[in-house]
């Protein structure tokens, strides 16, 4: 794959999705977002047009692409809202791309065919009230009791862990301890509706209202022991792979947001006139429009080099991290240029630039803070 252009086969997929979020997405999203419900009926589109399967063999019912690719659809969805394009993103990176990586064969038949077509969401529960960013103190456990696991504990910001089509949620927890002292950590899954297993209402949220974003209990909550996902002991190493990953798609994110911006204020600048001119006409709103172009476009070729290393079998750790920290501290830029472009405007709810201003700033946060980037980035160079 050129890192420079989209060879013919994606860009059609770019197209595809870039006309189903103007045409479906966008007339409706600012309703869901204002009344903070959950699409469903734009999940059960995305799922029939393959978007939950994208990067998935057609064994298990998906599509036979690639990661690079589900990017690309994250990236154009979140032009228009990122609700839906996080909704897409967990569903495949954190609920059933652990199961397709690191699951059984047994496992990967029970739950792949209703994830990969949407028909399901799954979730991965890793971040806790008291963890944030250090997911090594984890203090969720799980107890082997015969051929069942026994899981006390708490997990917080789980994204799809409880709409009404939520199947599953992987947990991280605590099965021992190694033989240098440190925490076992294993990745255990969990079917909804398992007795001691309790899903909080949705929380109160700043943005990405239109996504589901709950807190889970875990009391003396019992699952089989063939739900152990992957090789017991190896829930933190499976986690850090499973969001080098994520950290690419966050990155299509966070460029698909920047250039959504650029959209609305290019066209909000030639309908806007002020003393006479289309605003877009002065000299300060052009330079802005073009600054953040820049942004946009630097981050996807951020994005797109990542990605291409990741599909190559290259080492990508490195640039997916420097992809995740710049998309996402230029989606706050741009989005917060934007609402100056718009001006009182910008802050009236039924401008989309007002949902963007408000859904870019999580993107400095989650899957891995600018801080940790930052870390991460350093330790490559030898420094830090």
């Amino acid at each position: 794959m050129s890192r420079a252009r989209l060879p013919e086969e994606y860009e059609t997929l770019r197209s595809t999705v870039e006309q189903f979020a103007h045409d479906v997405v966008a007339p409706v999203i600012g309703a869901h977002y204002e009344a903070g419900t959950f699409p469903y009926e734009i999940v059960r589109e995305m799922g029939t047009m393959g978007l939950f399967g994208l990067p998935f063999p057609e064994e298990y019912g998906g599509q036979g692409g690639d990661y690079f690719a589900l990017c690309l659809a994250i990236e154009e969805l979140a032009r228009v809202d990122s609700s839906v394009a996080i909704t897409l993103e967990a569903a495949v990176s954190l609920g059933a791309m652990p199961i397709y990586r690191f699951g059984t064969d047994e496992q990967r038949r029970e739950w792949l065919p209703r994830l990969v077509t949407g028909e399901m969401l799954g979730a991965f529960g890793l971040t806790e009230p008291g963890g944030g960013s250090d997911a090594g103190a984890t203090r969720t456990t799980a107890v082997l009791d015969g051929d069942e696991w026994v899981i006390n504990g708490t997990k917080s910001f789980i994204t799809n862990s409880g709409t009404d089509i939520t199947g599953l949620v992987t947990v991280t927890a605590v099965t021992g301890t190694r033989e240098d002292g440190g925490k076992e950590i294993s990745s255990i899954i969990v079917p909804s509706g398992t007795p001691g297993f309790t899903v909080s209402e949705k929380y109160s949220k700043v943005g990405w209202t239109a996504s589901d974003t709950r807190e889970l209990g875990f009391v003396d909550c019992r699952v089989p022991a063939a739900n152990l996902l992957g090789e017991r002991g190896r829930g933190y190493a499976q986690f850090l792979r499973i969001l080098d990953e994520g950290r690419i798609a966050i990155s299509a994110l966070g460029v698909g947001l920047a250039q959504g911006c650029v959209d609305e204020c290019v066209r909000y600048a030639g309908e806007r006139r002020a003393f006479g001119h289309a605003i877009g006409e002065y000299q300060a709103i052009a330079f802005k429009i073009a600054d953040m172009e820049v942004r946009a476009h630097t981050a996807r070729l951020a994005y797109h080099d990542a990605g291409a290393r990741m599909l190559a079998g290259e080492p990508f750790k490195h640039e997916a991290a420097m992809a995740k920290l710049y998309s996402s501290e230029i989606a706050v830029t741009n989005a917060r240029e934007a609402t100056q472009v718009f001006g009182g405007y910008g802050f009236m709810n039924e401008y989309p630039v007002a949902r963007m201003w408000r859904d870019a700033k999580i993107l400095e946060i989650g899957e891995g803070t600018s801080e940790v980037q930052r870390m991460l980035i350093a330790r490559h160079l030898g420094v830090g």
